[in-house]
C-alpha cells in the first residue's frame, strides 16, 4: 500500500510540474463534477450506462475518484449492484479504501447529488478536462524532447503527431445507432438515388461494365488491384483516379477529390501519364519534349481540364500507416476528398511497435488492416495496388490469370479488402486470342475475384499501351438496354462514346497542323 501511495504522489507531482509550466497555473480540473458523478453512480444503477463509454479511471483528475471509479466499473462488469455497501466492499476487498479516505469519504460523495439526472453533462465536461491536461502533458513532453539537440527533428515530429492522434483516437468514439435510425436513413439516401442523373451509389469508375457491377466504388471499401510487374496497374489506377474526378457528375455536382499517394514513381512521372493518356501523345515525346506543333496544340487543348481536376499526389517513399492516416485526415477535411488511391501497398511500412518486432508478412497485415479501418474513418474508398507472386509465371501458358492465393505477403489483405480485382492481359504471355476466339491485341481483362456486394465477373477493357490508357472496348460505350444505369444515364455513355471515338480517330490519324 506504501508502494502504491508512492506511485500516486510521484504521478501527480509529474502532472503538476508539466502543468505548471506558464504563470503557475493549476491543471484544468472539476473536482466538484468527479464528486458528483461517482456519487450519482452510488444512487442510480443504471447510471454507469450512460457514462461508460466517456469516461475511464485516468479522466479523473483526483487519484482517489480514479480508483474508485474504477471500482464502480469492475462491479457493472460482473452485474453486481452498485451502491455504497458493495463500493466499499470492493476497495476494502482491493485493500485500497483507506487509499481513497475510509468508508466516510464514499457516504459523503452520495451527499453531493439527489439524482443521476445530468450525469452524462457532467461526464462530458470531466472528459474535456483530462484532454487539456493531456494536451498539456504532451506538450510538456514535446518541449523537454525538442531541447535534446540528440534528438532528431523528424523523428520528434512524427512522435508528436503519433501522441496527439493517440490521443483523440481513445477520447472520440462513434455512439451507436438505432435500426430505427439507420432504417430511415438508408431510405432517405434511396430516395435521393432515385433523383440523382446517375444510379451510383459510390465512386464511378467511368468504366461502363465495371460501374454496372459495383455501382461504383463504395464508401468505406478497401479496393485491392493486384496484378503482376508490367500489366498496367498504375495506369489503370490513373484512369479510375482521372475519371471518378472528373466524369459521371451530376447537374452542378462539383468535380471529386481524390487523394493518389505514390511510393513507386515521383509526382511528375504521375502527371506526365496522365497527361499522356489525356492529350493522348505519346509518353517518350513527352519525356524528350520533341512535340510537333500540331501535338502542342493537341496539348493544349485537352489538358485543361485536367488541371483544374482536384487530384492530389503525395510521393513520399515508403510512407508509413501513420503518415498516410494524417496526410488522408487533412485532404478530407481541407478538401473532402472522395477517393484514395495508393500505388502500392508493398511498399509501405508499419508504424506499430509491434508490427516492428515481428516479420514482413505480420507488417503487411496491419497495413492491410490499417487501410480498411482509413477507409471506415473517412468514408471513402480506399484504392491499394498490391503486387502478386511469382506463382502466375510459373503455372501453364494456359492458366496463367492470377488467382486470390498469388497475393503477395499477406494472406490477410484477401480477408481485409471489400474487393480484390486482378488485371490479365494475355499480350504479355504471347496469347493472340481469348478463350472465345476473339483476338487480345490492345485489351486487357479486369478479375473481379472478391465482391462483398456484388457478382464476380471478368471484363475486357481496352489499353492503350502507347498513352498508358484503359478505355471501355467498342462495344460497351454503345449498349442498349433496359437497365436502369444506361436508360436514364445517356451522358455517361455519350462521355464513354466519345472516348473510345478520340481513340479511333487517333488510330486513323493523319497528322496535320491545327
Amino acid at each position: 500500500m506504501q508502494e502504491e501511495r508512492g506511485n500516486i504522489k510521484r504521478r501527480k507531482t509529474t502532472i503538476t510540474q508539466n502543468s505548471l509550466v506558464e504563470g503557475s497555473k493549476l491543471p484544468p480540473q472539476a473536482i466538484d463534477l468527479e464528486e458528483a458523478v461517482l456519487g450519482a453512480l452510488m444512487i442510480e444503477k443504471h447510471a454507469i450506462t450512460l457514462i461508460g463509454e466517456i469516461l475511464s479511471p485516468d479522466s479523473f483528475y483526483k487519484d482517489a475518484h480514479g480508483i474508485i471509479y474504477k471500482a464502480i466499473r469492475e462491479l457493472a462488469s460482473n452485474a453486481e449492484p452498485i451502491d455504497i455497501l458493495t463500493v466499499t466492499s470492493e476497495l476494502r476487498k482491493k485493500g485500497q479504501l483507506d487509499l481513497v479516505g475510509g468508508a466516510f469519504y464514499i457516504t459523503q460523495l452520495t451527499n453531493r447529488v439527489a439524482s443521476a439526472a445530468n450525469i452524462e453533462y457532467h461526464a462530458r465536461i470531466i472528459s474535456e478536462k483530462f484532454l487539456q491536461r493531456e494536451l498539456i502533458r504532451i506538450s510538456g513532453e514535446i518541449q523537454t524532447d525538442a531541447f535534446e539537440d540528440s534528438n532528431d527533428a523528424f523523428d520528434l515530429l512524427d512522435s508528436a503527431e503519433r501522441k496527439l492522434f493517440e490521443l483523440s483516437q481513445g477520447n472520440i468514439k462513434k455512439s451507436m445507432q438505432s435500426m430505427n435510425k439507420v432504417i430511415k436513413d438508408t431510405l432517405r439516401d434511396i430516395e435521393e438515388l432515385k433523383h440523382k442523373t446517375g444510379k451510383f451509389t459510390g465512386v464511378p469508375s467511368g468504366f461502363t461494365k465495371l460501374d454496372r457491377i459495383t455501382s461504383g466504388f463504395q464508401k468505406s471499401d478497401l479496393i485491392i488491384v493486384a496484378a503482376r510487374p508490367g500489366m498496367g496497374k498504375t495506369a489503370f489506377a490513373l484512369s479510375v483516379a482521372r475519371n471518378a474526378s472528373l466524369e459521371s457528375l451530376g447537374e452542378g455536382e462539383a468535380p471529386r477529390g481524390v487523394a493518389i499517394f505514390s511510393l513507386e514513381m515521383g509526382n511528375k512521372q504521375m502527371v506526365s501519364r496522365m497527361i499522356s493518356s489525356e492529350a493522348e501523345i505519346h509518353g517518350h515525346k513527352l519525356r524528350t519534349g520533341e512535340l510537333k506543333e500540331y501535338e502542342w496544340a493537341q496539348l493544349n487543348s485537352k489538358i485543361g481540364r485536367l488541371s483544374e481536376a482536384p487530384i492530389f499526389i503525395d510521393d513520399t517513399p515508403a510512407l508509413s500507416v501513420f503518415e498516410l492516416r494524417a496526410k488522408c485526415r487533412r485532404l478530407k477535411q481541407q478538401s473532402n476528398i472522395q477517393m484514395v488511391l495508393i500505388d502500392y501497398l508493398q511498399l509501405m511500412r508499419g508504424d506499430d511497435a509491434n508490427v516492428k518486432n515481428g516479420n514482413r508478412e505480420q507488417e503487411v497485415s496491419y497495413i492491410s488492416r490499417s487501410l480498411k479501418a482509413l477507409a471506415k474513418e473517412l468514408d471513402v474508398p480506399v484504392i491499394a495496388l498490391s503486387q502478386l507472386s511469382r506463382m502466375t509465371e510459373r503455372r501453364t501458358s494456359s492458366s496463367n490469370r492470377p488467382m486470390l492465393s498469388d497475393l503477395r505477403e499477406s494472406g490477410s489483405i484477401e480477408q481485409d479488402a471489400d474487393m480484390v480485382m486482378f488485371i490479365y492481359r494475355p499480350e504479355y504471355y504471347q496469347l493472340n486470342e481469348w478463350e472465345d476466339g476473339e483476338p487480345t491485341t490492345g485489351q486487357a481483362e479486369i478479375m473481379i475475384a472478391k465482391n462483398r456486394h456484388g457478382a464476380i465477373e471478368n471484363i475486357r477493357l481496352r489499353f492503350i499501351n502507347d498513352f498508358t490508357k484503359f478505355t471501355d472496348l467498342m462495344e460497351d460505350t454503345y449498349i442498349q438496354s433496359n437497365n436502369d444505369l444506361m436508360v436514364d444515364n445517356p451522358g455517361f455513355i455519350t462521355i464513354s462514346s466519345k472516348l473510345n471515338e478520340e481513340d479511333e480517330s487517333h488510330d486513323s490519324f493523319n497528322p496535320a497542323p491545327f
